[in-house]
């Protein structure tokens, strides 16, 4: 190497360097999320549908998608997409609706909206990564309030951080990631009432409403005046359309209009669109697969019940979290093991023994079909 090839190489090193301090230090800490590889594996690690759509629909969908403007920005079919949702999910009178690129852009622009100074976001834990994830990006506080060692609602300290913190947002999944379990509905109008007395939002995040056997849309509608605070979040990820990216808001129309100032012009494509207005309009298909999953939750959770070594929780949710017995209290390497030994085995999991000390030793599992689910527990059990 050249003196000039070394001098221009260490001005590079200098320039980066000075390039990478503009970057918050924070944010240089971070980890970024992680998505699993799964080439040559049965993918059960992110409870998506293991349905596709039926090969008539998917040539009808192709036609669709290739007759779009992809020279325009989207314009109108946003809207319509908007009023399609609102019928489907029956909008409750008064609210509105907004929509986003996923959940987590959701989660993101509501960060966003309420970053006063000292704000502080609020969530049981352990729960869903993002709103952790989009707090710290933001620069806020968040408090984590741990669940019962069987995965509830601590309602005694859930009161106590919304008095002592204040909270600008309180996350409540309905049913929650990763433990697949509802919450007791009485425990959450408190909390709910709780927070509004505080002047607080409520975000009930019900990502996996198709397989739940409640929603709180109607506790909504029973009783408008006690959810004047409370934004109603879903997503088509796990309805089927994971690859689509198409999360949406519902809360009174007030709230909504101000949300939906931080969101970016055109953040949802006329793909997303097309492909959400299609899914909407052969709705009873995904209702089918919706109950399918159902169907095969039940089976699968009286497989693993079935298996010593491991214990298992309900679900709600098109998940199964389980911990694998025989380890350290507190550890991980049992689970560890136990993944490693599945993706031997040509299967892969969701590892989230690391995720909190609650779910120490612990997998989730994704339902998936028959066929998926009876190689998955062969797999288990051979690992265990």
């Amino acid at each position: 190497m050249t003196a000039a090839s070394v001098s221009v190489a260490a001005s590079s090193s200098d320039l980066s360097r000075a390039a990478l301090a503009r970057v918050r230090p924070d944010v240089r800490a971070m980890h970024a999320y992680a998505v699993q590889d799964a080439r040559g594996l049965l993918k059960l690690d992110a409870m998506e549908n293991p349905y596709g759509l039926p090969p008539a629909l998917q040539a009808e969908l192709g036609a669709r998608l290739g007759a779009l403007a992809l020279n325009r920005y989207p314009g109108e079919r946003g809207e319509d997409l908007k009023r399609a949702l609102a019928a489907y999910a029956q909008l409750p009178e008064g609210h509105a609706l907004m929509l986003g690129n996923g959940s987590d852009e959701l989660i993101g622009l509501l960060a966003m909206a309420c970053d006063l100074p000292g704000a502080t976001i609020l969530a049981p834990a352990p729960g869903f990564v993002m709103y952790a994830m989009s707090a710290q990006m933001q620069g806020l506080r968040y408090v984590g309030v741990p669940l019962t060692a069987d995965f509830e609602l601590d309602e005694a300290a859930m009161l106590a951080a919304i008095a002592k913190e204040k909270p600008a947002i309180l996350y409540l999944a309905y049913p929650n990631n990763p433990t697949a379990n509802a919450w007791d509905p009485a425990v959450i109008r408190r909390l709910v009432a709780a927070q509004g007395a505080q002047g607080g939002l409520v975000v009930i995040d019900e990502a996996y409403q198709p397989f739940a056997n409640h929603s709180w849309i109607e506790e909504i509608r029973k009783d408008l005046a006690a959810h004047a605070h409370v934004l109603l979040m879903r997503t088509l990820s796990k309805f089927g359309l994971a690859g689509v990216r198409l999360g949406y808001l519902i809360g009174p129309a007030a709230l909504v209009a101000e949300i939906d100032k931080v969101r970016p012009p055109y953040n949802v494509s006329v793909l997303n669109c097309e492909c959400a207005l299609f899914a909407l309009e052969h709705a009873e298909v995904f209702a089918q697969q919706a109950a399918a999953i159902r169907a095969e939750r039940t089976q699968l959770l009286a497989q693993l019940a079935g298996l010593s070594g491991v214990k298992v929780w309900p679900s709600d949710a098109n998940m199964v979290l389980i911990r694998v017995l025989g380890g350290a209290e507190g550890a991980h390497d049992r689970a560890d093991a136990v993944f490693a030994g599945m993706k031997q085995r040509g299967v892969l999991v969701k590892n989230v023994s690391r995720m909190h000390p609650l779910l120490a030793q612990c997998l989730r599992l994704t339902v998936g079909t028959a066929d998926d689910n009876a190689r998955m527990v062969e797999a288990l059990r051979q690992s265990l």
